[in-house]
């Protein structure tokens, strides 16, 4: 069971007329309380009803079809825009994000090799199964688009010996990236800067992209792939890493959009591979995590309510609240929606990388042991 209390008839009418984003709203506002259950509760209620076939009022189809004809005009992301877009929500209090984040700030799914695992465990485990994927040998040049607070970057270079430049549109991650590297002296192998990937002009042995691609827009797809190839040498190996659709084409949820993420798209493998092949890259591999991102989300979702109280103390209530349903709408999304995670390898050349699939696993075992040598220069931190 599932208890709601509306506070307001202004909240019911918002909610009849678009539920999508009239609940959330509500919800932020004080003026819809859950007393029984939570926000995950009424959310898999909600989303086993319309599985079931529940009926949708007529209405509320006249708002996704709007929100699917509008989605490009939403996706304009230039290059002015697409800072201001990230700096929106990656340029929020540090403070905030390790409330919830795993040590190593970690803000991307994780990968659980064991349903036991801990949020640390399974944020390692992406770390390392994304560096076999890269296939890294010591000394080569990865550039990482979208480095967030580092922790990729600064993994590539302590572990694999990697020459590393990160770049990121947040002023405050940039900060905190520099930061670290400093503190675990790798100063030396590891650069972060503030620039978009479309001004770059280097080549790169590797590049890898972690929970960047859903902030690119679907009108700017061609010149994302476009620029990846431009970047990556001819023997180079690239892995895109983004949160992705099993199902066809839709638009941003609207809550999310307007409060979360200004600019992000979520594709679905149908909108990008058309645009891989113009590109000239070569898909080597295409791996969907299915769960994995429900699972990191669980955690997160978790430990946010326990430091629920620090939250309101570092913005206010209506904030908490607001990231309160984020998290648990995003796990919703995850375990009862047709929201995944898209691993694609690519390359330039057909032959740059083993014949099987068996190579990964080796390199994984290989990365675990250089782990074990290379975790005191961590600790340093």
């Amino acid at each position: 069971p599932i208890g709601i209390l509306l506070r307001t008839h202004s909240a019911q009418s918002a909610i009849m007329l678009n539920p999508w984003l009239g609940v959330p709203e509500a919800y932020m506002e004080g003026e819809l309380d859950i007393v029984e259950g939570d926000v995950l509760a009424l959310l898999r209620l909600a989303y086993a009803n319309i599985d079931a076939g529940a009926d949708i009022p007529a209405w509320t189809k006249v708002f996704d079809n709007l929100r699917i004809g509008l989605r490009r005009l939403h996706q304009i992301n230039t290059a002015g825009r697409a800072k201001r877009n990230v700096q929106r929500h990656y340029n929020l209090s540090g403070d905030l994000y390790r409330l919830f984040l795993d040590a190593d700030m970690q803000y991307s799914c994780a990968y659980f090799e064991r349903p036991d695992a801990t949020l640390e465990e399974a944020q390692l485990a992406k770390k390392r199964h994304i560096a076999a994927k890269l296939a890294v040998e010591p000394g080569q040049r990865i550039l990482d688009i979208g480095c967030g607070w580092g922790g990729l970057g600064l993994y590539l270079a302590r572990t694999l010996g990697a020459e590393v430049l990160g770049v990121t549109l947040s002023d405050e991650q940039h900060a905190v990236a520099v930061e670290r590297a400093r503190r675990q002296g790798l100063e030396d192998r590891v650069r972060f800067e503030i620039t978009d990937y479309r001004a770059l002009d280097e080549q790169f042995d590797r590049i890898v992209s972690v929970g960047m691609f859903e902030h690119v827009g679907i009108n700017h797809y061609h010149t994302y792939f476009e620029q990846a190839a431009r970047l990556l040498k001819r023997d180079g190996v690239m892995v895109l890493h983004s949160i992705g659709r099993s199902g066809p084409p839709a638009a941003t949820d609207t809550f999310i959009r307007k409060y979360i993420f200004p600019g992000g798209y979520i594709p679905a493998l149908s909108e990008v591979l058309p645009h891989i092949e113009r590109a000239g890259l070569v898909v080597t591999d295409v791996e969907i995590l299915r769960l994995h991102y429900a699972e990191t989300l669980k955690h997160w979702r978790e430990r946010f309510m326990a430091n629920r109280a620090k939250a309101v103390e570092i913005y206010d209530e209506r904030f908490a609240r607001m990231w309160e349903f984020y998290l648990a709408g995003s796990e919703a999304a995850f375990r009862w929606q047709d929201m995944v995670v898209f691993q694609i390898q690519l390359a330039r050349k057909n032959d740059v990388l083993p014949l099987t699939r068996d190579y990964i696993a080796r390199n994984e075992e290989t990365i675990r042991q250089l782990e074990a040598k290379a975790t005191p220069a961590a600790a340093a931190e």
